[in-house]
């Protein structure tokens, strides 16, 4: 086994918006099968079948389906300071950009491509963008295609998610980032931790289909910290999960700091397959950059069954600056390149109507039949 983080400690009581409101998360339906310990340090031959448990788990759901977007990043003004996002506030070096949404929209329209069902229109915390930039460009999409529409946008007012639902989209990317709220303080992750959890519930209870997520190896992080992650994800109220290495981004407060673990951000991943079967949990692109050359196909190989085509514009590419510059883009061949070495197939089916064909008196019911289907 590789080492684990020294200084374990008693995860302390979540004081959350979410642990007091279980009617959010339907325990009656989904009992999950919560990780140890030791499957978050397996290795060699042991973590094999640990990662091919999981596939097996995501086949029986899904099939050998995997759902296909594409992301468009369209601002880095960003109101947080995250210590280990590039885009934070207080980075003065970062030439900031909006995009025209109409530039967006002529992309998507008329050049996106033809393998991805779904968009993920993604920027930092930034209320102009979403008022001039994503509430447009999400209308014209909406009159003008039949994609379906995700939006990760950060923690807004109620106000804004209602409007931003009311244009047209279903599906919201609002990630915990950390269980553990004094290393979520101390991480100036974004605004207090009991509202991140409160606007993802809200989010929920007026009818989104939420992605939420953690980062797995940050610095400081310990055995306890990671396990805390997994216990906070099963009560939200959430339809997937993912889990990001920690990178150590370039202008950020942790730059010097050691990379996550591939292996222990992987094993995160089965566990959270085996967990809750039923979930949607994407390969990352960061993976490509914890292990170069195979971390995403790794990432496949335990059952994550999304995938995300970048095509955010090169003129302003670089400075969403979430880890590096110089990024490693994953294009529409590199995607169906990874689908295909581990015989697995793109979706015809959007993520949005596979959630709505599934949608069931107020929750979400998957079968093997309906994942062969999609």
């Amino acid at each position: 086994m590789f080492p684990r983080p020294k200084g374990d400690r008693v995860f302390p009581q979540l004081n959350s918006f979410a642990l007091q409101a279980p009617g959010f998360y339907f325990a009656a339906m989904i009992q999950p099968s919560m990780p140890t310990a030791d499957q978050l340090y397996l290795l060699g031959a042991d973590q094999e079948a640990f990662h091919q448990k999981a596939a097996l788990a995501a086949r029986a759901r899904f099939g050998n389906q995997v759902f296909v977007r594409g992301v468009v990043e369209v601002s880095n003004f960003c109101r947080e300071n995250c210590a280990y996002c590039g885009m934070r506030r207080s980075n003065r070096s970062l030439n900031r950009f909006r995009a025209d949404y109409e530039q967006i929209a002529e992309l998507l329209i008329h050049h996106r491509p033809a393998s991805m069902t779904d968009v993920n229109i993604q920027a930092g915390e930034d209320p102009v963008a979403v008022r001039e930039v994503v509430l447009p460009l999400i209308q014209t999409l909406r009159r003008e295609t039949d994609l379906g529409i995700s939006v990760c946008l950060g923690s807004l007012n109620h106000s804004m998610y209602d409007d931003l639902k009311q244009a047209g989209t279903s599906i919201y990317v609002i990630k915990f980032e950390i269980a553990n709220p004094k290393m979520y303080a101390a991480m100036e992750s974004p605004g207090q931790f009991d509202q991140r959890i409160a606007n993802i519930c809200y989010l929920a209870k007026t009818g989104w289909r939420i992605s939420s997520g953690f980062i797995a190896g940050l610095p400081r992080q310990t055995t306890d910290d990671l396990l805390a992650n997994f216990t906070l994800a099963a009560q939200l109220p959430i339809d997937g999960c993912s889990v990001s290495p920690f990178i150590p981004g370039e202008e950020t407060l942790l730059a010097n700091e050691p990379m996550a673990s591939l292996d222990l951000t992987l094993n995160c991943m089965a566990a959270l397959r085996l967990m809750r079967p039923d979930w949607v949990i994407p390969s990352v692109s960061a993976l490509n950059l914890a292990g170069a050359g195979n971390g995403y196909r790794r990432g496949l190989r335990t059952g994550a069954n999304l995938v995300t085509i970048n095509l955010t514009p090169a003129d302003f590419r670089e400075n969403y600056l979430l880890y590096k510059r110089n990024r490693f883009i994953m294009t529409e061949d590199r995607i169906l390149n990874a689908i295909a070495a581990e015989d697995l197939e793109p979706s015809s089916q959007s993520l949005a109507d596979f959630y709505a064909a599934q949608k069931v008196n107020g929750t979400v019911t998957f079968t093997p039949q309906a994942a062969a289907s999609a």
